[in-house]
């Protein structure tokens, strides 16, 4: 990953965590519920999440008490605004900016000397059957002060109280409280330190639950679209729900999202567009073996694509070039289908979010598709940072400096 980081592109908007706030952190872990981090320093995005403490822990959703119920920790006012780097939900960023619209002000006091714990509760302790993600609905975002800081200021202020009373101004005993409580935390008394609880309405969404699923119920009908196959073939079973479910790799799943107007394709007003470039570079990258250039001079340089373009089999050729082929045919005569030349990932990733939809709403449906079908580096970035990672480690080292020249000419 050396390469992304030089390029800033790998987790560049991490905050860096060290001496005190790891303390406040590991506060953070055990109020929660989980064991405290042995590192000394590592870093956090916008919700809290480390990767450094997921890989000691060996899991992303070590801020997770079950599936049902996740986290946040807030130790710094600087996680405002910052990217959630392992989303459990695709709506976690929109959560963690309402919490800092409404509670930014006190989150920077309180953060000077303690930390909060966030709850995201949806009125579900536990999942049993994959169609239990139905449920979501509001999602109630509760806030814990480590060391119970609101209570503390509660106490200090009824010593404060009981000094005023009568003659208790020379009670030696409260004087000794007083100073004692001082001491420990400080003046508290003119600090705000309550964080009303919040709601966050859902509507569509994608969560990690059971695998991976997404769930679109703002359209014509729900939808439940499955990533993992054993999930998907559980919820199947399911006769009590009235909704379409789906494998994310069901060839139906792209009809049915159309027929419901989610998403569209042009494939003449594509051919014109870069995203479509970088679409069939990709499908070209990944069609050549054993070539004596670098793949990205391959992908940059129009005369070394032609010969390498040439140097494959036929069958391979038309399935890169197989959009070209297909607009050329119909040209002369409309009696041809789409799939009889154009290869099916490559139309699928074609696609785009119906011009309809809201941009909360396409952003959700361009994660869907860029996982139907991963063949923009560029979204696959965009909209999965953590598939992209994943798939990036197993590229070609020149097809990644074409990749990283790729993403950083359009950021």
């Amino acid at each position: 990953m050396q390469k992304l980081k030089q390029a800033n592109l790998y987790r560049s908007e991490l905050i860096p965590i060290s001496g005190k706030l790891v303390e406040r952190y590991n506060q953070c872990l055990q109020k929660l519920g989980f064991t405290p981090t042995k590192l000394t320093s590592f870093s956090i995005d916008g919700i809290g999440y480390s990767p450094e403490i997921a890989e000691e822990k060996g899991t992303t959703m070590y801020l997770n008490n079950g599936e049902a119920n996740p986290h946040a920790i807030i130790i710094s006012p600087l996680q405002k605004g910052k990217p959630v780097y392992s989303e459990f939900h695709s709506f976690d960023r929109e959560m963690m900016k309402q919490v800092f619209q409404v509670h930014g002000h006190k989150i920077n006091d309180i953060t000077r000397d303690s930390a909060i714990c966030i709850d995201f509760d949806q009125d579900i302790d536990a999942f049993y059957e994959p169609l239990d993600v139905l449920k979501y609905n509001k999602v109630y975002i509760k806030f814990h002060l480590v060391n119970n800081l609101d209570k503390l200021q509660k106490e200090q202020q009824q010593l404060i109280d009981a000094f005023r009373q009568g003659n208790n101004f020379i009670d030696e005993d409260l004087h000794a409280q007083l100073l004692a409580s001082a001491k420990a935390h400080g003046d508290l008394r003119g600090r705000d330190l309550s964080l009303h609880s919040l709601q966050y309405q859902t509507d569509s969404f994608y969560t990690k639950s059971f695998g991976g699923v997404y769930v679109l119920r703002d359209f014509i009908s729900p939808i439940v679209v499955f990533e993992d196959e054993k999930w998907y073939k559980e919820a199947i079973k399911d006769t009590v729900h009235d909704v379409t479910i789906y494998h994310i790799e069901q060839s139906e799943l792209m009809d049915k999202l159309r027929d419901h107007v989610i998403i569209e394709h042009d494939l003449e007003e594509a051919l014109n567009t870069t995203r479509y470039l970088r679409v069939k570079k990709m499908e070209f990258a990944m069609a050549l073996k054993d070539t004596q250039h670098p793949l990205r001079d391959i992908l940059n340089d129009a005369v070394l694509f032609k010969s390498y373009l040439n140097k494959l089999d036929i069958d391979t050729r038309k399935r890169v070039m197989g959009v070209e082929l297909y607009l050329d045919k119909i040209e002369v005569s409309n009696q041809y289908k789409i799939a009889d030349i154009v290869d099916v990932n490559l139309f699928n990733a074609l696609h785009i979010p119906h011009s309809s939809l809201t941009a909360k709403h396409q952003d959700l449906i361009w994660k869907l598709l860029i996982n139907v079908s991963p063949r923009d580096v560029l979204f696959l970035y965009w909209y999965d940072k953590e598939e992209f990672y994943k798939q990036y480690s197993t590229w070609e080292d020149s097809f990644k400096d074409w990749v990283i020249e790729t993403i950083s000419n359009n950021i």
